[in-house]
């Protein structure tokens, strides 16, 4: 490569702040420009201790920028005018989850891309996660069918409880974070999901009287193979169960156990999402006197990548993407399944029904 690749950076709050500093310290990329419309690209460039220049419109930015590839990690309801205005300027694109906040949304990203032959990549964090990549591998060890049991339930307040409230004026929390964790369902399985059903409570007046800040999903594979995932925002939250990631089939169990990242006041630290500390594996096997005949594993993950590393290995692969000119298509059929799975789930909420997939 003869020289970097001009990266402009469009939203600067939590993920937008961790992909510049990821891009900051990669000589490959060369950060051309922080956009936002508040103060949060200001204290950006205070904290990374550089002067890139500031931006309040994205369209403004595009045209005196002249980036090579765009990150965006704004509110989901601005990815897709965002994305295609992008790639068609002839810039690669790193997306924050969801890709759109449509599927024809989605669609429409896809098909520019393609059209424009540029990457684009959505920010599935758990994919790089070591530790997580070996809670599927394990989980795939369990035989079929499996049960899923999984949640995230933030009780967030103050600046967190603000970026909440504006996530849920265009999706809900088991859109927004469902994505990932119905990926990973998916991984485990890898069988077709049939169905969804899904309940949910709007607990805040602050939200649209449409949406609601507590959902559950589940879901029901071809496989015979089930799951549910959980997730609340707010002040109101009970953080006693917030992070339950365990799944079970008849050769056994495979539990994360992240006794620090489930302590109190935690549930709303963007570090504790993703951390697992250790992996619990539990065999099924037992003797003719029904005991078990395996001792119970303990797989340790105490040095495991934080939040900031893991966010680091998202821009390597997009880097390798591009120079590489890996093909897409998978990662991208990917985030559109767990998303139109997603808006089944919400659209089992709002109508009461089961929704056959």
């Amino acid at each position: 490569m003869s020289k970097p690749i001009k990266i402009l950076i469009v939203g600067c709050g939590n993920m937008g702040a961790s992909h510049a500093t990821a891009y900051h310290h990669m000589p490959e990329f060369e950060i051309c420009g922080l956009v936002s419309r508040g103060e949060s690209k200001v204290k950006l460039n205070q904290s990374l201790n550089s002067n890139y220049p500031l931006f309040e419109d994205f369209e403004t930015a595009l045209r005196e920028s002249k980036p090579d590839a765009v990150c965006i990690s704004t509110y989901p309801d601005t990815h897709e005018e965002f994305a295609v205005k992008a790639l068609d300027a002839g810039c690669h694109i790193f997306i924050e989850k969801p890709l759109a906040d449509t599927i024809i949304g989605c669609e429409r990203i896809i098909s520019k891309a393609k059209e424009t032959e540029k990457k684009v990549v959505v920010g599935y964090i758990l994919r790089h996660h070591p530790s997580w990549i070996r809670f599927i591998e394990e989980a795939q060890k369990m035989g079929k069918p499996l049960v899923m049991r999984m949640n995230l339930n933030q009780q967030s307040h103050g600046y967190m409880w603000d970026v909440h409230r504006n996530l849920m004026k265009s999706l809900s929390p088991i859109v927004d974070c469902g994505v990932h964790y119905i990926d990973v369902m998916c991984q485990m399985t890898r069988s077709k999901p049939i169905s969804v059903s899904a309940i949910g409570a709007r607990l805040s007046p602050d939200i649209a009287a449409d949406n609601y800040n507590y959902g559950q999903l589940q879901i029901r594979f071809e496989d015979g193979s089930v799951g549910w995932y959980e997730a609340a925002w707010g002040p109101m939250v009970s953080e006693t169960a917030f992070f339950v990631k365990d799944v079970f089939g008849p050769k056994g169990s495979v539990s994360i156990t992240a006794k620090d990242a489930a302590s109190s006041g935690k549930s709303d630290h963007v570090d504790s999402h993703t951390k697992t500390e250790s992996i619990r594996v539990h065999h099924a096997d037992i003797d003719s006197k029904n005991e078990f005949t395996k001792a119970d594993e303990w797989i340790d993950m105490k040095d495991e990548p934080g939040h900031q590393e893991l966010c680091d290995r998202e821009q390597a692969y997009f880097l390798k993407a591009i120079l590489e000119d890996i093909d897409l298509s998978n990662h991208l059929d990917d985030a559109i399944n767990s998303l139109k799975i997603a808006f089944a789930c919400d659209e089992s909420v709002k109508t009461g029904e089961i929704v056959k997939l």
